[in-house]
């Protein structure tokens, strides 16, 4: 099991795009072993914070590979949201 927070930040003015582009790729996990536990919004829609849990760190390592994925950023270009990814445990 591999658990990880994202961070992810909207440039200014891309807020909506760029929840959009998260709708579009977090529904890509299942087909990668993963699966959206918690996600949250900032106050002010300029970032979330993403809870994600993989079977597998393979899994993880798939979706990050996955063309459609890919696809989906590069079509955002300079709107495309930065994210900071930390592998976390339970304590």
């Amino acid at each position: 099991m591999l658990n990880l927070v994202a961070v992810v930040d909207y440039p200014a003015g891309a807020e909506a795009a760029g929840q959009r582009y998260e709708d579009e790729v977090l529904a890509l996990l299942g087909r990668h072993g993963g699966r959206l536990e918690r996600r949250l919004r900032g106050s002010d829609g300029r970032a979330e914070v993403h809870l994600i849990r993989f079977d597998a760190r393979a899994g993880y390592e798939s979706f990050l590979a996955d063309p459609e994925r890919a696809a989906l950023r590069a079509a955002l270009g300079e709107s495309a949201p930065t994210t900071r990814v930390i592998e976390v445990r339970e304590s």
